[in-house]
């Protein structure tokens, strides 16, 4: 159990980020900053949950989030960042404005976290957090937007790794699909969810026991452990999983009436 923690955590009002505050905050020695840009699931916490409302989406949010865990936690020993999106689609027409808008939430903001973190911390000890994706490692069909953005988080922490100062920790989450309402935000349409699939709390219990224990990284699913090694040996059964995963997204464009993307 995390114990004496001045939290800052994003994307706190749903899916992994709530299950996490639900477990910190049952620890009343932590004190958490719960940011999202709305809060209506941030109610009913003890006096240790500050809620925050705040668009990470931009630098004037992140430095309004940092001026605001100056002013009611002092110190930051841990910063976790894991607000998100994703889109379900197929990239067919150019649309500057809504690639730049899932790279700001996605990428931009957590790289600009982690360098205010650094910067924060001005030699005190911490440990910076991140959610990225099974997707930062293996991109999936009707994803390629998602994907990009998590594969420029795991690179750029695999090199910050290699680079950052003594005092500063990390430590990088690698879920596959989590039963929340990240779908819902990906494509309002009805479609099968990528397989496998793990409820928000096991992924939150997962971070958190893996936090505790210092780890650099947690994947949460054994299965997409051992299927990377399988992959990578047999590299036609990674063919196969994606012809079965791509035939979820031919099925949702069907319903809307798209032919397939033919691949």
């Amino acid at each position: 159990m995390l114990r004496n923690q001045k939290i800052v955590l994003t994307g706190a009002n749903s899916g992994i980020g709530l299950e996490f505050l639900r477990i910190v905050s049952a620890e009343k020695s932590n004190t958490v900053l719960a940011a999202d840009i709305r809060s209506d699931n941030l109610t009913g916490f003890g006096a240790n949950v500050v809620p925050f409302i705040c668009d990470i989406s931009s630098q004037e949010g992140v430095d309004a989030l940092f001026e605001k865990a100056a002013e009611v936690l002092g110190d930051i020993t841990l910063f976790y960042a894991n607000a998100g999106f994703a889109y379900f689609e197929v990239m067919r027409r150019p649309d500057w404005d809504r690639t730049r808008r899932i790279f700001e939430t996605n990428v931009f903001s957590p790289l600009y976290s982690f360098q205010k973190y650094a910067a924060f911390l001005a030699g005190r000890p911490g440990r910076f957090a991140v959610s990225i994706s099974a997707m930062g490692k293996m991109a999936m069909p009707g994803y390629a937007l998602y994907s990009a953005t998590k594969f420029a988080l795991h690179g750029f922490y695999q090199a910050a790794r290699l680079e950052m100062p003594a005092n500063l920790r990390l430590t990088c989450l690698y879920p596959v699909a989590t039963n929340t309402a990240f779908f819902k935000t990906a494509n309002p349409g009805k479609y099968d969810k990528p397989f496998p699939m793990q409820s928000a709390r096991l992924v939150a219990e997962k971070m958190a026991k893996g936090l505790e224990k210092g780890k650099k990284s947690v994947v949460p699913c054994k299965l997409f452990t051992l299927s990377s090694v399988l992959f990578a040996v047999l590299p036609f059964t990674r063919t196969l999983y994606w012809k079965r995963e791509k035939a979820k997204l031919d099925r949702l464009l069907a319903s809307e009436g798209v032919t397939g993307t033919g691949v």
